[in-house]
């Protein structure tokens, strides 16, 4: 009879130690510093402070959000860069109950976006979801409406003690058929404005491999949710696409010269393991 009490008080504790995990997993907002190095990095950008959310999918942290706000704030960035996701993007077949979700979305995306322009100049790009919603082109008025910048196959120049750098967005592929690839876009931004420091924004984790090839030697990225979950020795073992043992979902990856974060983002699917919700501070610098 003892043995069959212990038993069953080892398995009361081992599944109360999973819940608790589960649940700070999915709920406990960290933040993380992060620094990318290049010597290319104008000195008068040394230590640019950037702020990195991706992968929203409608994650509240807080009332109003005010927690993600603080923890943003906490950061003290010079500029926020949203990196796609905002929502989910599927509604019930009902079309009264698909307003009525669409309705949230707006009043989410409005509220979001003003809180964080409060808190430094705020810069978005596309994710899948976003367009899979049907209503990208009003989300994107909504985000600018609140006074951010979205950057769709765009670029312009950050000005600082008299110098500058080049920050630039690549629309999601789940957008237009007809729109820039990276590779045109890239070709446009040389064409125009040289040589110049160039930080890339985009969605999807693509390998740096890629970007090297375009000579972008610093690239912020989302749309992997860290592989779910995350083990000793592993990158993540769930991938976007929910292929196994996934590459490139979280921290800083370098090849040839390019180095890529990846952020974990906020929300998205309601697994969560060993992986909780980020903010991510990207700290510039000339130094290795």
């Amino acid at each position: 009879m003892l043995k069959g009490l212990r038993r069953r008080l080892t398995l009361i504790i081992f599944v109360a130690v999973i819940a608790a995990l589960f649940y700070d997993s999915n709920n406990r907002l960290v933040t993380e510093t992060f620094t990318m190095s290049d010597p290319a990095l104008p000195p008068a950008f040394q230590g640019l402070r950037i702020a990195v959310i991706s992968d929203m999918h409608m994650a509240s942290f807080g009332q109003g959000n005010e927690t993600l706000f603080a923890a943003v704030r906490d950061t003290a960035p010079d500029i926020i860069c949203v990196l796609g996701d905002v929502i989910d993007g599927t509604y019930p077949q009902d079309p009264a109950a698909a307003e009525a979700v669409k309705a949230e979305e707006r009043q989410y995306i409005t509220e979001l976006f003003s809180g964080l322009v409060a808190i430094a100049p705020c810069y978005f790009v596309s994710g899948n979801h976003d367009w899979a919603s049907g209503w990208a082109r009003e989300m994107f008025s909504l985000m600018e409406d609140a006074g951010c910048t979205v950057l769709r196959n765009q670029y312009l120049t950050l000005e600082r003690g008299g110098e500058s750098i080049i920050l630039a967005g690549v629309e999601d592929p789940n957008a237009l058929r007809d729109m820039k690839t990276p590779e045109e876009l890239v070709r446009e931004i040389r064409q125009k404005l040289g040589d110049g420091y160039l930080i890339m924004l985009s969605h999807r984790n693509d390998p740096p491999e890629k970007w090297a090839k375009l000579g972008v030697s610093t690239v912020l990225c989302a749309h992997a949710h860290g592989g779910l979950i995350r083990l000793p020795f592993t990158d993540g073992l769930i991938g976007p696409g929910r292929e196994l043992l996934p590459r490139y979902t979280s921290g800083i990856y370098e090849a040839e010269g390019t180095k890529i974060f990846v952020s974990r983002g906020l929300g998205g699917v309601r697994f969560r393991l060993l992986n909780n919700p980020q903010v991510a501070l990207i700290e510039l610098t000339r130094e290795d």
